[in-house]
């Protein structure tokens, strides 16, 4: 079977690729010279998850999935969640995240967390979606 990955990331195709079964074939988008920006403007995980394989299926027609994920802070009442990869900012680094969010979490003792990935899959028209959650806790302050 041949799938479609709603990803420009040739990285995060090669990891997605080495999970799946061999017989199956993930491809990006660019293999069908898509190379348009994947849009991710949804208000939550799951929006920005099924935003990303609707908009690869409605232009490609094929069968395609998308992830999105992000860390949810129990005390910061979920955040910085889908905005997680730019919580200080469009241009920020990985860095000024976790700095932003040390210094939302100054004084706080609950320091529970998550990261929750949700994958969006669509076959025939079908739309399926797969919630994963690993539970854990800011350990730096």
């Amino acid at each position: 079977m041949e799938i479609i990955f709603a990803t420009h990331n040739p990285h995060k195709l090669q990891e997605v690729a080495a999970l799946l079964r061999p017989c199956d074939r993930i491809i990006a988008p660019n293999f069908y010279g898509f190379t348009d920006p994947i849009p991710e403007t949804q208000s939550t995980i799951e929006g920005n998850s099924l935003q990303k394989a609707q908009y690869i299926y409605d232009k490609l027609h094929k069968p395609v999935f998308a992830d999105d994920t992000g860390l949810e802070v129990i005390a910061l009442k979920g955040a910085p969640g889908v905005y997680s990869a730019r919580y200080a900012g469009l241009n920020c680094s990985f860095e000024d995240n976790i700095n932003k969010l040390l210094a939302a979490m100054d004084g706080i003792e609950d320091r529970r967390a998550c990261f929750r990935t949700v994958v969006t899959l669509i076959l025939a028209d079908e739309v399926h979606q797969f919630v994963g959650r690993v539970d854990g806790e800011i350990l730096i302050s």
